[in-house]
């Protein structure tokens, strides 16, 4: 089993699942924005998804049946700043994964996909028989993928899963891997941050058509994501079919109630300053992930709120510096 990206973030929460589960775990990560440290749960190989002699190598040195494409960027507002950066590496680098995979005949491939697809959505839970259309460079550069995953099927027999996952949050109950971006963009360890003595939360926009003002997310606990890659790459060997399922918890909470119930967790305040809108940012997202229940037997076991704060916080007053180490006194 190739994981792509499985240095970073929900990549080496889903290569300790697929582990747990008796999968022989191959991590490809170029490090950019992984960590060496967060690879403990496979082999590991050093590269980059633009190099198809190196993935086809790999893919035949370890007789691999499955890939896992984790490997991207993911800021909206920077994809809105630099599109050729996120067209070359978000749509050429899996295009270049799915390459080597027809060359070495690999034919399961479970690919890592985002809400942003929908962009504005017409109504609220959204479903996977919403329009989509991105509203942003992130989005649209995730949709190019899953575009052309048919076109593979059709030609070369690659049987697909696409996962569209809206906020990624938490960190591992058993506290080995957690979230460490350098910058930080995510709301709850940015958040956590402020609480701690770093810069002040930015509030990006009080203005929306949401209770608050705020926008409305749908965060999901990263382990609980890790194992919707696990049960779909089942689901594929399984049953052949290709299938798209959305996974979020279904239940929206504004940036004012995450900071909220970060002070809650933490006893701390948290500093924060009104900033302007981000370009790109829908007023509310929030999944309907029915199919993901009803076709992969997916359930969200950690994605209460305050759970997923917790296992944040647990994570971050352990790791104040990312994998690097350090405790909080």
């Amino acid at each position: 089993m190739l994981v792509t990206g499985g240095a970073g973030y929900i990549g080496s929460h889903a290569a300790k699942a697929l582990h747990r589960a008796g999968y022989r775990v191959v991590v490809y990560d170029n490090l950019l924005a992984g960590h060496r440290e967060a690879v403990r749960f496979g082999e590991f190989v050093e590269g980059d998804v633009a190099d198809l002699a190196l993935l086809r190598h790999t893919l035949r040195r370890f007789a691999v049946g499955a890939v896992m494409h984790f490997a991207a960027l993911l800021a909206v507002s920077e994809s809105v700043r630099d599109p050729i950066r996120y067209y070359r590496t978000n749509v050429s680098g899996a295009l270049t994964v799915l390459e080597a995979m027809a060359a070495e005949s690999v034919g399961r491939f479970v690919f890592s996909s985002t809400c942003a697809v929908y962009g504005e959505p017409v109504e609220t839970p959204i479903d996977e028989a919403q329009p989509t259309r991105p509203i942003n460079t992130y989005g649209e550069t995730k949709l190019a993928v899953e575009r052309a995953l048919p076109h593979y099927e059709r030609a070369f027999g690659l049987r697909f899963a696409v996962l569209r996952y809206f906020n990624a949050a938490g960190a591992d109950p058993d506290g080995e891997l957690g979230e460490d971006h350098d910058p930080e963009i995510h709301l709850i360890p940015r958040a956590i941050q402020a609480a701690t003595g770093g810069a002040p939360l930015e509030i990006f926009g009080d203005d929306y058509p949401t209770p608050d003002g705020t926008c409305l997310r749908d965060y999901v606990h990263v382990t609980d994501l890790a194992d919707a890659h696990v049960l779909a790459l089942q689901a594929l060997e399984e049953t052949g079919r290709s299938d798209t399922c959305n996974l979020g918890s279904g239940r929206p909470s504004s940036v004012r109630e995450v900071t909220a119930m970060v002070e809650r967790v933490t006893g701390l305040p948290v500093p924060a300053r009104l900033a302007a809108r981000r370009e790109g940012d829908p007023a509310v997202l929030f999944a309907a992930s029915r199919r993901a229940a009803a076709e992969l037997h997916w359930r969200p076991r950690h994605s209460g709120l305050e759970t997923i704060v917790r296992t944040a916080w647990q994570w971050h007053r352990a790791h104040p510096h990312g994998f690097r180490g350090g405790e909080l006194a």
